[in-house]
């Protein structure tokens, strides 16, 4: 997951942990808008209610995307090859293959099978030309490895009074509409990989609402991972 400070990816790990838990988690801390708690490149596993055991996935979770400021292209070149070890700290060092835990031979399992932008849709017209230019950049590496991306959308409750409590009417809204369409321009990507959320912040208990949107965006990355894989597998052939 990559997205600016504060658009909500350890919030959003938090929600689905949550959903699989069946009560409000909080595993990953969370910051504010202005300021990212996340230093640490972290492989989050969501475990099984009853057995405990991990599942067959993991959202992986980095520090806010900044321009002239770590990670930079190179940085996030190392992350989607999988040579960055898990509780990697970004710091104003470049990653490089001589640092301590460097992935020099990378397997499947620890390269990016999928990316996922996050940004808060509440802030999308605060993002500047060239914060937009360095993801457009990043997606350029992703197309040379064939890599799925999708972006999620959080915070809708903040666009619109009428998803306050409530969101089950997102696709009414025609504010979350427009800043549907305004990521897809930036971007360059089909409105129909643009998912609209609310992750778990305030709540004290589940609902079924904000459930489901944040399912529904897990189980797009989840099936676009297994395409990239059933593609990976082909060319092995």
């Amino acid at each position: 997951m990559l997205g600016p400070v504060g658009a909500g990816k350890s919030s959003y790990f938090n929600t689905i942990n949550s959903i699989f838990q069946d009560r409000i988690t909080q595993q990953s801390m969370v910051g504010s808008n202005a300021f990212s708690l996340t230093k640490v490149y972290r492989q989050y596993q969501v475990r099984s209610q009853t057995t405990g055991n991990p599942l067959n996935f993991r959202l992986c979770d980095t520090c806010g995307i900044e321009v002239d400021k770590r990670p930079d292209l190179a940085d996030l070149n190392y992350l989607l090859e999988g040579n960055v070890p898990d509780r990697y700290t970004f710091n104003t060092e470049a990653i490089h293959p001589d640092m301590q835990g460097f992935i020099a031979e990378p397997t499947r399992e620890d390269k990016v099978h999928c990316v996922v932008y996050v940004f808060a849709a509440s802030s999308i017209k605060t993002i500047d030309e060239n914060t937009w230019d360095k993801l457009n950049q990043l997606q350029l590496r992703m197309n040379d490895r064939a890599i799925p991306r999708l972006i999620i959308l959080t915070k809708i409750d903040e666009l619109s009074e009428t998803l306050v409590g409530d969101v089950s009417a997102v696709y009414k809204s025609k504010d979350v509409h427009n800043a549907v369409q305004c990521v897809s321009e930036k971007l360059r990507v089909p409105p129909g990989n643009i998912f609209p959320i609310k992750n778990y912040e305030s709540e004290i208990m589940l609902n079924d609402s904000t459930s489901c949107l944040a399912l529904q965006a897990l189980d797009r990355m989840l099936g676009y991972a297994n395409d990239y894989l059933t593609n990976q597998h082909d060319l092995m052939q």
